[in-house]
């Protein structure tokens, strides 16, 4: 009996340690309204919610980037949105619901990151490959919650295209579900082109 609860006691501490101070994050990806998101699928829309949730969130600000990947190369990384310029944009509760919007169409990326008290400005970034192929991905796999380090730039959304298998077809989800850390995704399997939203707390 002393061994167990022990064990369970060790159990508690662990998960109190790893949760203390981290942010839980989970998401809501496109539209509930079936018709809605045939729409939005026929026109290459790509609409996903995070809400982020911690003890400690209020008073927060974030900054988001974007980081585009060439050949497995960091090649460029743009702001798509500053909380750090202003007080306005603190954080007023111990929760924060972000959209992320996304859109791939004749050679572009458009972008833009939407809340219930702002939005970014409209961001747009040249595709190299067809808009067809680049997929919206998250890194939950099997999860259904993650945990981000506040301290930690941590790369939360990809906008990949897929990797190409042996036997000649594509594959998205080999990507995203692996344990490949995000920025070396390209290297690891071979991907030309793909980008990385990261957000930063303070």
């Amino acid at each position: 009996m002393k061994f167990k609860n022990l064990v369970l006691l060790l159990i508690l501490v662990v998960n109190f340690s790893f949760g203390q101070g981290n942010i839980k994050l989970t998401s809501y990806y496109g539209s509930s309204n079936q018709e809605t998101q045939k729409i939005l699928d026929f026109e290459n829309i790509n609409i996903e919610q995070l809400d982020f949730e911690a003890k400690d969130l209020k008073g927060k600000q974030y900054l988001i980037n974007i980081q585009e990947f060439t050949d497995g190369k960091l090649v460029n990384k743009s702001v798509l949105f500053d909380g750090f310029e202003g007080d306005y944009f603190k954080i007023k509760g111990n929760k924060e619901s972000l959209n992320f919007l996304f859109k791939m169409t004749d050679g572009k990326l458009k972008a833009q990151i939407a809340c219930s008290r702002f939005s970014s400005k409209k961001s747009y970034f040249d595709l190299k490959d067809n808009a067809d192929n680049y997929a919206l991905k998250d890194f939950f796999g099997s999860k259904k919650e993650l945990f981000l380090d506040p301290t930690q730039e941590t790369a939360i959304l990809a906008i990949i295209t897929p990797t190409k298998l042996d036997n000649g077809n594509s594959s998205y989800c080999e990507v995203v579900q692996s344990n490949v850390k995000p920025e070396k995704l390209g290297e690891h399997f071979k991907i030309p082109h793909y980008f990385l939203i990261t957000i930063l707390f303070k």
